[in-house]
């Protein structure tokens, strides 16, 4: 019987034709909300790291930081200038360095000179609040030992020396 049924042709009009409506559907909401979703927001500031030992030498520094949040971080602004005891430092260039990883060694700085500097992180949605200033200071430059004043004698030596840095130095150390 199946195989008569299937050898007969079967009519298929609809008696009635249907009525579909031309429907626009708002999809602006949805589409505002699935951005607010996948928006990146604007990285927290980064905490600048106080200058660790033997971080600097006469003429270059490490400095170092850390992001204490998840956010996502394309690149760091380090931003840093000499410091002055001038109330007015308008002479004082500021410099800016556009980094990736969480630290950075700035070179061509002056011998025992104070620096300050501060980060900013930044993403696609923007940049972050600066971290707090951080003071670094250089190594002295090496002193030059003036070799017409030495004397000495059987038991002791008298040494001088001279140093060529603009700020007092804390203390030197003799090595024989």
């Amino acid at each position: 019987r199946l195989e008569e049924f299937l050898k007969q042709e079967v009519d298929l009009e609809l008696s009635t034709l249907p009525d579909f409506e031309e429907r626009v559907i708002d999809v602006s909401e949805v589409e505002q909300l699935m951005n607010s979703i996948n928006a990146i927001p604007a990285p927290c500031a980064p905490v600048i790291n106080p200058q660790a030992p033997n971080a600097a030498t006469g003429t270059s520094l490490r400095v170092c930081w850390g992001l204490f949040s998840d956010d996502t971080v394309e690149c760091y602004q380090l931003c840093y200038q000499p410091v002055s005891n001038e109330r007015h430092s308008d002479g004082q260039a500021e410099h800016t360095l556009k980094v990736k990883e969480t630290y950075c060694t700035i070179t061509d700085l002056l011998p025992n000179t104070q620096y300050e500097f501060w980060v900013s992180a930044l993403n696609a949605s923007g940049i972050s609040p600066p971290s707090e200033r951080a003071v670094y200071v250089t190594a002295p430059s090496p002193p030059t030992i003036k070799n017409k004043k030495i004397r000495s004698c059987e038991n002791a030596a008298l040494v001088c020396w001279e140093s060529i840095d603009i700020n007092p130095v804390d203390s030197y150390t003799v090595e024989l």
